[in-house]
């Protein structure tokens, strides 16, 4: 035996986390692909190698419940000994899908975690409520747009934002194909794209946010934010599948930074794609955002160009929503594809709890772009557009 016989592990609680997995295939190949997750996501080391106590006792995962769902179908619960997370939100990510996300067949659904782990994590710093409270919007749901297409010089972007922005839009973000290309350089736009949202508002007397896109290569992020903010942006997106999840939770987290913080879903959408494995889009675009900070979370909307359903969507909802401790819910963001004939159905899946990002919509429904965004604002209020008919 090469390691010790019984060594004992240091700084151990007791407490535990769980995370649910679903299996495919029949009950002894769940039986074994749960009992390969409790060894590949902590001591990754020949089971009948391992040494007696704590090692076995406490750091190999334990399965808490296996049970079947439907023909093919698993559910394992395994938890985790806090410790195995360490302080941080890399190490968390490590261990509840790590290894095993290179193996077909599991896919994580969901999370329950502990006060002593939960306490590890701020989450989002404005919430739902600090979101409204910024663009002063209380009662109904949230308006966003994205300025693009790529190609169109910072001159002209700004023009767009300051026509969303007349027309009363209260979020305005850099599409996040945006990046710091020649034909738009990050600092112009950032400049000329936060003056003219500025100018709208002394105009219209409302309180719109323009949110830059500064996903960078990891050794500008942190000079982007800033510069963003001394620049007079309202909040920031940014990409967490490109430049990792704790990333954006080190910018939400920083107090020098201060800024709402939308998420992007570019470059992680296979982890949903396939329903048997992956991710699940209740713990990836919900709960995996809100551990991250992130204040609003961007996905595709049902029935636009991408595939997710209404259960989906709703489930997506769920995720930003659920009590997770001290951490506040965050916005869910459905856009894609989204146009004005489908704001009735939205409504009523989503209520107001939400935040609406339509792109090329706002720009089909006539020449005048601020004329649109007028109709579409009155749109997701059926009574103003009905006293006004």
């Amino acid at each position: 035996m090469t390691l010790p016989e019984r060594p004992a592990v240091v700084g151990l609680s007791g407490e535990r986390f769980r995370a649910v997995y679903h299996l495919t295939g029949d009950k002894a190949e769940a039986r074994a692909k749960a009992e390969d997750i409790t060894i590949e996501q902590t001591i990754e080391f020949p089971a009948d190698l391992a040494p007696e106590g704590d090692i076995r006792d406490h750091i190999i995962g334990r399965i808490e419940r296996l049970r079947r769902l439907k023909s093919g179908r698993w559910e394992a619960v395994i938890s985790y000994a806090v410790e195995t997370a360490g302080p941080d939100l890399a190490q968390f990510l490590n261990v509840i899908f790590g290894n095993i996300s290179i193996k077909p067949g599991i896919r994580l659904m969901r999370l329950d975690l502990p006060p002593a782990l939960l306490a590890r994590f701020k989450g989002p710093r404005f919430g739902r409520a600090g979101v409204r409270q910024l663009v002063k919007v209380h009662n109904r749901p949230l308006m966003c747009s994205a300025l693009k297409p790529m190609g169109l010089s910072s001159a002209d972007l700004a023009d767009m934002a300051y026509r969303f922005a007349l027309g009363g839009l209260d979020l305005i973000k850099d599409d996040h194909g945006l990046a710091n290309q020649p034909f738009s350089p990050f600092q112009t736009r950032v400049e000329q794209c936060a003056a003219a949202v500025a100018r709208a508002n002394r105009e219209t007397g409302l309180n719109c946010l323009y949110l830059p896109n500064i996903t960078a290569p990891a050794d500008k992020i942190a000079a982007y934010a800033r510069f963003a903010r001394d620049a007079g942006a309202g909040g920031l997106l940014i990409c967490p599948g490109i430049v990792g999840f704790d990333t954006m939770r080190a910018l939400a987290d920083d107090d020098g930074v201060n800024l709402p913080i939308m998420s992007h879903p570019s470059f992680y959408g296979s982890m949903v794609t396939s329903p048997r494995s992956g991710i699940s889009h209740y713990a990836l675009y919900g709960q995996l955002q809100r551990l991250a900070g992130a204040d609003m979370s961007i996905y595709p909307n049902f029935g636009g160009r991408f595939s997710f359903s209404v259960d989906e969507c709703r489930s997506i909802v769920a995720g930003t929503q659920d009590a997770m401790g001290h951490l506040k819910p965050c916005f869910p963001a459905p856009g894609g594809g989204m146009t004005m004939e489908k704001v009735p159905l939205m409504n009523a899946v989503y209520g107001t709890e939400v935040v609406y990002l339509i792109g090329g919509g706002l720009h089909r429904h006539s020449r005048d772009l601020t004329a649109n965004v007028r109709y579409f604002m009155r749109l997701i209020q059926p009574e103003r557009l009905e006293a006004e008919e």
